[in-house]
C-alpha cells in the first residue's frame, strides 16, 4: 500500500539513525518500526486507574445546574433577554 504520512522531527531522526545503523531503506525502516510497535502486547502498558477525591459538600445547590447553564447560554447568545 502506498500512503503519505507526516513525521515529527524526532521520529524522522530516529528513522534516519536506524537506516544508517542497519543499512536499510526508508521504506524498510518505517515498516519495521510499525511492525515492532504493533507487535507489542498491550500488557506492557500499565492499566489506567482514575483517582477520585471527596470534595466535600457543594457550596451551591446543583440540582438545577443544567437549567441554569442553558439559560445563561441563551442569554449570552441573545436568544433571551436578561432577567
Amino acid at each position: 500500500m502506498r500512503t503519505t504520512i507526516t513525521l515529527e522531527p524526532d521520529v524522522e531522526a530516529l528513522l534516519k539513525k536506524t537506516m544508517r545503523e542497519r543499512g536499510i531503506t526508508f521504506k524498510d525502516a518505517v515498516n519495521q518500526a510499525v511492525r515492532d510497535g504493533l507487535a507489542k502486547p498491550a500488557e506492557d502498558v500499565p492499566p489506567f486507574k482514575q483517582r477520585a477525591f471527596h470534595l466535600g459538600k457543594p457550596l451551591v445547590d446543583l440540582t438545577k445546574a443544567l437549567a441554569l447553564a442553558d439559560e445563561l447560554y441563551d442569554i449570552d447568545h441573545g436568544w433571551l433577554p436578561p432577567k
